[in-house]
């Protein structure tokens, strides 16, 4: 193999005049090579300073508009509080008046209704010392009856002749009415539709039937009764008052009980209390036939008793042709309840439109800040498919980087 050797000495290039050896040419290499490596260092680190400052930049500028933000979100919080307030104020001042013309129109109408409650209570009140007087005087007059009936032998010799007795029974049963109703709801030998007279006729409330009383009590069997001292003798007369009675009891229901013109039952006057108990005592069966035949057997007590019931009767028949007096008062009070509440919900509907203006107001507060925000935030204006950085763009590498992060944020807010 033939073998190619290099001497330094030789020319390896020719350039004109000048020749250069191996050596010189190896020489001027490593210098090219050396400067070339130096060049490329002092690049390297140009393009990394270059590359700091943008990211110094880059960041100075996002402190910037967040700074610039957050002022903004202030100063719309401010604004927002003073509003809020204001309508706060003016939220409180309403509520004011309405709770204070609430509190008027309550006070009234509490006393209207306690003017009509003690109206009412004292009513009552004399209604019951009415009541009382009257108990009272049941009393005494049921303590007068008692001694009354210790004169037995008195009052059987008035009761011996039968046009006295008649006359007796008669005046007692009238005293008692009379005493007992007012002039006009009763009256005395009246002729009914079957030319019968009874003893008294008592109007009745409400338009209905008068009410039949008989005094003419049969006493010749009880006097025949208390005279007799022999057994059989007292037997036969106790059995002929049993038949003058039942005798009676149907007359009176022949003669007084009349369909539509009296009462379905009568009064059967006995003037004496002893009687009265005599006859409930041992003449049972006289008592149950006069029941079934709607004939109700009275002393003076239960016939002054009856008559005190059939004057409370009138008189609450009285109260009730006044009942429409307070009738028409309680109308108009609930009349006046009812324009109360129609104007309470007119004003809660009021209330409820300007919670719901206040709710809008916010939402378009809101939107109004997110429109805000969005256009603070457009940095670039494209023209023509091209992005044209505005003048305080500090460079290529951080317009990109913000043009990114502004994409973003506008994703996220919508």
């Amino acid at each position: 193999m033939n073998q190619i050797s290099f001497h330094s000495e030789q020319p390896v290039l020719l350039i004109g005049d000048l020749s250069l050896s191996a050596g010189a040419f190896a020489l001027v290499a490593i210098c090219l090579l050396i400067a070339v490596t130096v060049i490329a260092v002092l690049i390297g680190r140009r393009s990394t300073a270059s590359r700091a400052r943008a990211v110094e930049e880059a960041a100075a500028t996002r402190d910037f508009i967040a700074e610039k933000r957050m002022a903004e979100l202030f100063r719309l919080q401010s604004e927002m509080q003073g509003r809020i307030a204001a309508m706060t104020d003016v939220f409180s001042n309403r509520q004011a008046e309405f709770n204070q013309s609430m509190n008027e129109r309550l006070d009234g109408m509490s006393h209207r209704l306690g003017s009509s409650i003690a109206e009412q209570t004292k009513s009552t009140h004399e209604n019951l010392r009415s009541l009382q007087e009257r108990l009272t005087s049941i009393d005494m007059a049921q303590n007068n009856i008692q001694a009354l009936a210790k004169d037995v032998v008195s009052l059987q010799a008035i009761l011996s002749n039968k046009q006295t007795r008649g006359a007796f029974g008669q005046s007692r049963m009238e005293t008692i009415v009379a005493d007992g109703l007012p002039i006009g709801a009763y009256e005395f030998q009246t002729t009914l539709s079957n030319s019968s007279r009874p003893d008294c006729t008592i109007r009745m409330p409400n338009d209905a039937p008068p009410l039949v009383v008989d005094a003419k009590f049969p006493l010749e069997a009880w006097n025949a009764i208390r005279d007799t001292e022999s057994p059989e003798g007292k037997k036969t007369a106790s059995q002929q008052f049993k038949r003058d009675l039942e005798v009676h009891i149907k007359d009176i229901s022949e003669k007084y009980l009349i369909a539509g013109e009296t009462q379905e039952m009568a009064f059967m006057f006995v003037p004496s209390e002893s009687i009265f108990a005599e006859i409930h005592e041992n003449f049972e069966s006289v008592v149950q036939k006069a029941h079934r035949s709607r004939v109700v057997i009275v002393s003076p007590s239960l016939l002054m008793l009856s008559i005190q019931v059939i004057q409370a009767v009138l008189k609450d028949q009285r109260m009730r042709e006044q009942a429409h007096v307070i009738q028409g008062e309680v109308v108009s009070l609930m009349d006046d309840l009812s324009r109360l509440d129609d104007r309470t919900r007119k004003l809660q509907s009021h209330f409820l439109s300007a919670q719901k203006d206040v709710e809008m107001i916010v939402t378009s507060s809101d939107k109004i800040a997110k429109r805000g925000a969005k256009i603070e935030a457009l940095e670039f204006e494209h023209t023509g498919g091209t992005a044209t950085a505005q003048p305080h763009s500090p460079s290529s590498a951080a317009v990109e980087s913000r043009t990114g992060l502004l994409k973003l944020r506008v994703v996220d807010e919508d």
